[in-house]
């Protein structure tokens, strides 16, 4: 899950930066002579929110996936030990198999 956590955390401030550089370049005081960059500026906000909103609402779809998965994974175990423990098992002999015939 923490990997998960330092994706999202990476993401934010790699976006985080990329809106600051472009506010930035925007806010340029050669720019201000330009009528249309009044209109660029509120279509930049209003994309970046909204960019914004879906990053954190695929974030925590993503979140919410994996840990339904691993609670579906968890109960089967609970439910099924001994066929858990058989394909362990199984996976753990065909592991040594392969390991003696190196």
């Amino acid at each position: 899950m923490s990997s998960a956590s330092e994706t999202v955390s990476t993401a934010q401030r790699e976006l985080d930066k990329l809106v600051t550089d472009l506010k930035g370049l925007l806010s340029s005081k050669d720019l201000d002579g330009v009528p249309e960059i009044k209109q660029l500026r509120q279509r930049l906000d209003d994309g970046i929110h909204s960019v914004r909103d879906s990053a954190v609402r695929v974030a925590q779809d993503a979140t919410y996936q994996a840990k339904e998965a691993a609670r579906a994974a968890d109960r089967y175990a609970h439910d099924e030990p001994w066929r858990v423990a058989s394909a362990a098992l199984a996976v753990g002999a065909l592991v040594g198999f392969l390991l003696a015939r190196r």
